[in-house]
């Protein structure tokens, strides 16, 4: 075992201890004993845990996986004993006047001193929150989101009976404001998801520009972030991501998730709302005398029910740790995640093997295609090297993107403007990516070079 991991369980179990006193006083009522079949059992466990990715490793660099902090997974377990249920106040007293802060922590980092919202199990259910309101306030008007907006935006809004309109985005990956001025000229449009860190390439529509239409178009604008809303601290970002950022206290609702760049472990979303008048539709009685009031009941303000309090315990204890501020520890790691990214694109931009998109990454996500004459040359390739790199323990992602993201001479026969290439992806999000960037290039190098030499192209 090693000597953080004996850290890490001996600073759980002091706190431990420290709860257990706190119910010292009742009759003793000790749980059911592990004896040895619970420890086969959990060998067992362990064992078939086996078959997974090393998620929490730097080489693993494919999808959107970040190892929760230390003190979250403490501050998580430490809950469990109680297992708080932030439903009702009944259910969760300490943990839901933690989910309070929490929340308020977040809304402040997005410049809403004033707000509702709560912790849910996921940026999905944040977001059906979203567009249940919006469709509340706007019955029956369409909700509109790029083409390379989650798939769960086009899901709710059949699930809440509303209309959905895809707008194009242009050869970046970012909402196409040209079509999307057509679509609201319709005056169909109730609400517009702008996503700041598209699921894909990590692209961050227009928040800005999107927020100017407002003045000839009625419309609600809903930021999707579950993905990138925490690169609002992030002091290393381009001018088009900064000034979408900056634009977020003007829009109506934000969805982030903490379970991805807030070192949380699975699930925490959240929806936060800027004007908090939205919560009188959730409520079923009294509701301005509810609101006014400062024992707010979570139950009364989500759609969802039952709801893990451990999950604000945890955010709770890392927030402390690691506030939220510009320039400091946890901003920090996010701005290493993108100069990860940045080190990379410069790389793969120096080696004739490889093909670039259009724009360079925007947060900390980035894509590539290997150098052929066709696009389904490129796609074979990148699934070839993708398992190759996973031979040598180094974990990619394959996407399949439309080939307009790349430049126009990339592939001089392509005419379809619809036509796709499976590329590379990588998700360099851990802040020790950084430090880790010359194993990663040395392990794409071995992995590439042996996949061209019984391919040539």
């Amino acid at each position: 075992m090693s000597s953080e991991q004996d850290e890490f369980l001996a600073r759980l179990g002091d706190a431990q201890t420290q709860l257990d006193a706190g119910f010292a006083r009742l009759p003793p009522s000790p749980l059911p004993p592990l004896g040895e079949d619970a420890a086969a059992i959990l060998a067992e466990a362990a064992e078939r845990l086996h078959d997974n990715y090393p998620y929490a490793h730097p080489l693993y660099a494919g999808q959107m996986l970040k190892p929760p902090h230390p003190i979250a997974r403490a501050a998580y377990a430490m809950a469990m004993s109680v297992n708080p249920n932030n439903h009702a106040l009944d259910g969760g007293r300490a943990s839901s006047a933690m989910e309070l802060e929490v929340v308020a922590a977040l809304a402040k980092m997005y410049g809403w001193p004033q707000h509702l919202g709560h912790l849910s199990s996921g940026g999905t259910f944040a977001n059906l929150e979203a567009l249940w309101v919006a469709g509340q306030l706007q019955p029956g008007r369409a909700v509109a989101a790029s083409d390379q907006a989650h798939y769960t935006h086009t899901r709710i809004s059949g699930v809440l009976g509303l209309p959905f309109v895809a707008i194009r985005t242009d050869n970046t990956g970012r909402m196409d404001m040209a079509a999307l001025e057509q679509a609201l000229a319709t005056q169909n449009i109730g609400t517009v998801v702008a996503t700041l860190g598209t699921t894909a390439v990590g692209a961050v529509d227009p928040l800005d520009r999107i927020l100017a239409l407002q003045k000839k178009y009625p419309f609600r604008l809903h930021v999707d972030s579950a993905y990138g809303g925490y690169f609002t601290l992030a002091g290393n970002l381009g001018t088009e991501a900064r000034a979408a950022y900056d634009a977020i206290p003007q829009a109506d609702s934000l969805v982030v998730d903490p379970h991805k760049h807030g070192l949380q472990p699975y699930g925490c979303g959240c929806i936060l709302f800027r004007d908090p008048k939205v919560g009188t539709l959730y409520k079923h009685d009294s509701p301005f005398t509810y609101f006014s009031s400062k024992d707010l009941h979570l139950g009364e303000i989500s759609l969802e029910c039952s709801r893990a309090g451990a999950s604000a315990v945890a955010l709770w204890a890392t927030q402390r740790l690691l506030p939220y501020e510009p320039g400091g520890e946890f901003a920090r790691g996010l701005e290493a995640g993108r100069d990860a990214a940045l080190a990379m694109h410069r790389r793969l931009a120096n080696d004739a093997r490889f093909i670039l998109p259009i724009t360079a990454p925007m947060l900390d996500i980035l894509f590539w295609a290997p150098r052929a004459k066709t696009p389904a040359e490129s796609s074979a390739l990148s699934q070839a090297i993708f398992e190759e790199a996973g031979r040598r323990d180094l974990y990619l992602a394959l996407a399949q993107l439309p080939a307009r993201f790349f430049p126009a001479e990339t592939w001089p026969g392509v005419t379809d403007p619809d036509a796709y290439v499976t590329c590379l992806r990588s998700v360099q999000m851990k802040p020790e990516h950084l430090a880790w960037g010359n194993e990663i290039w040395k392990r794409l190098d071995a992995a590439t070079t042996a996949v061209l030499a019984v391919n040539p192209h």
